[in-house]
């Protein structure tokens, strides 16, 4: 009896914080979707000085746990970036992921030929701060894409 009373409140602390870690996990697939379509019609809405300007705000609404948005020129230059501010006007064209992938540039590539597309690659995680693979979700948009990323 005395096991069973202290077993079943260690059991329900225990599915309390698996609940939590659940709800504070990776975004998914269809939150970087949404997230995205939300970037491009706010820079629609708002110009892109505000929009950018949102996007790179790190407690900006275009932030959620490991998901952020970048938009990119269809040059490789960063115009935004949720994560990193430092890399706002640098061209990346020639960035490269650990398995020496040129995502930029095949980001670029796919933007001036579709309107929306999935790339994989892999980067590291703003959260975990490590390289892990990612699946990107993109728009064009004009002369850029707008993209957000899911870490797997």
């Amino acid at each position: 009896m005395k096991l069973k009373t202290l077993v079943m409140p260690l059991l329900a602390v225990a599915l309390v914080l698996a609940a939590a870690g659940a709800q504070a996990g990776n975004a998914t697939a269809d939150e970087a979707v949404s997230m995205v379509k939300k970037g491009v019609a706010f820079i629609k809405a708002e110009g892109t000085e505000k929009g950018y300007a949102e996007i790179t705000n790190k407690q900006g609404r275009f932030i959620d746990r490991d998901l952020y948005l970048v938009v990119y020129g269809l040059d490789g230059v960063v115009l935004a970036h949720g994560a990193n501010d430092k890399m706002v006007g640098k061209n990346l064209i020639d960035l490269k992921d650990i398995d020496g992938k040129a995502f930029v540039k095949e980001r670029v590539e796919l933007g001036q030929t579709k309107n929306s597309f999935w790339q994989d690659y892999k980067f590291t995680d703003p959260v975990t701060k490590k390289v892990e693979p990612k699946s990107t979700y993109c728009e064009r948009l004009e002369a850029t894409v707008v993209c957000g990323g899911i870490y797997k």
